[in-house]
Order: structure tokens, then sequence, then C-alpha cells
């Protein structure tokens, strides 16, 4: 159910999990406890998912100043996925380059998003699958910064 082209019913996960969170009456299968930790980590989330009725429908554009807290979260996830999955092939290791850094891990996927969304962006404007190749380009750069 995670990946799904309804809007409506992606952000309503975001807000079931979190609710089951907060009630903490029933255990989080996983997905939802990583996007239950990703969701405690952005505490400036916290009283939007509070109020789904006044943001399930709402956009969020550049445009008006306000970056998309659905979207950030799910590129978190993506991320974590990756990472966990080891795809592409190479993104464990400038993971755990960023992270010799001294940087903390939730700051290092924040640096890591700039890339994924780049080459999502990309792919969209093409309608081409996402370029995993470019993606890795992009994240290796974060390393000799």
């Amino acid at each position: 159910m995670f990946f799904s082209k309804d809007r409506h019913k992606m952000r309503q996960f975001f807000f079931d999990i979190w609710q089951k969170h907060n009630r903490g009456s029933e255990p989080l299968e996983p997905i939802e406890q990583i996007i239950a930790g990703i969701i405690q980590q952005h505490p400036e989330y916290h009283a939007l998912l509070a109020d789904p009725d006044a943001v399930i429908d709402r956009d969020f554009t550049p445009e008006m100043g306000q970056s998309n807290p659905f979207l950030h979260m799910a590129m978190h996830i993506a991320i974590q996925e990756q990472l966990a999955t080891q795809r592409p092939k190479g993104i464990v290791a400038v993971h755990q380059s960023l992270l010799g850094n001294g940087n903390d891990p939730h700051a290092v996927e924040h640096q890591m998003m700039e890339p994924l969304g780049d080459m999502l962006m990309q792919a969209q404007r093409r309608n081409t699958a996402p370029d995993e190749k470019r993606y890795l380009k992009g994240l290796r750069k974060l390393v000799k910064k």
C-alpha cells in the first residue's frame, strides 16, 4: 500500500501511522516503525499530522514558499530503503563516507535528498526511469565537498 499515485491515500498513510504510534496500543509494522521514526525526527510536522483535515488535500508549492512535508518524509523513506537494499550499488559506501565526516545520519539523509530529487525530476521531465548512475554520481560529489 505504501507506494501509490493517490496523494490522498499516501497522506492518510502518514496520518494513520502517526496516530497509531501516538496511541501506543498496538505494535507497528516494520515500515510503520521506519515512518514513525522519520516523523519523530521532524517535530515541525507534528502539528500538521495531528490535523489531517487541514492538510490532506493541501498543495505545498515552492512558489508559495513551502516545501512539501510528505515529499520530504517520503524521500527519507526512499533513502533508507536504498541503503537497506544497497541500490544503487555504491550508495552504502557514499553514506558511510558522509557519516565518517562526523555528520548526523539524519543530516546526511538531508544532504542525499538533493541528488535524489534531481534524479527524480529529470526522470519525470524525460518520462524515463530514474538514472541510478547519475544519482550515484551526484551522491559522490557530496563526499568530495
